[in-house]
């Protein structure tokens, strides 16, 4: 466990390593390195585009966009100094100025044709 990860709070446990999991899937399956810039988001949105159009079922791709999802909302955490936030199940990201996200919904929408984890990182980098 990093210092970072001592130091956050228990609401971010879970995105964290689902955010790790992605990472490490990324590099070791695709060959793909994965860095936590805001930059690092336009290869996630096309991978997930790519597994869009190879039309596998929600269900087959839901552990994955899952963990995109938390990568795109650390992305925002370190570069934004936003924290994660949990509340029924559900994990958000609070900016400082008080804005709330979704990361993990906006992956979903990446995967149904309506959403960008890029234009998300960014909008929330705007406040």
């Amino acid at each position: 466990m990093t210092a970072q990860t001592e130091t956050r709070a228990p609401a971010a446990a879970k995105p964290v390593r689902w955010a790790a999991d992605a990472v490490a899937t990324m590099r070791e399956g695709a060959r793909m390195r994965l860095d936590y810039s805001a930059q690092s988001l336009w290869r996630v949105d096309r991978v997930i585009e790519e597994i869009r159009r190879e039309g596998p079922p929600y269900e087959a791709v839901e552990r994955a966009l899952r963990g995109f999802g938390a990568y795109a909302g650390e992305v925002i955490v370190r570069q934004c100094g936003a924290e994660w936030w949990t509340t029924g199940g559900d994990h958000w990201i609070r900016t400082p100025d008080g804005r709330l996200w979704d990361p993990l919904d906006e992956a979903r929408r990446c995967y149904g044709g309506h959403g960008s984890l890029r234009l998300l990182c960014r909008d929330a980098a705007d406040g």
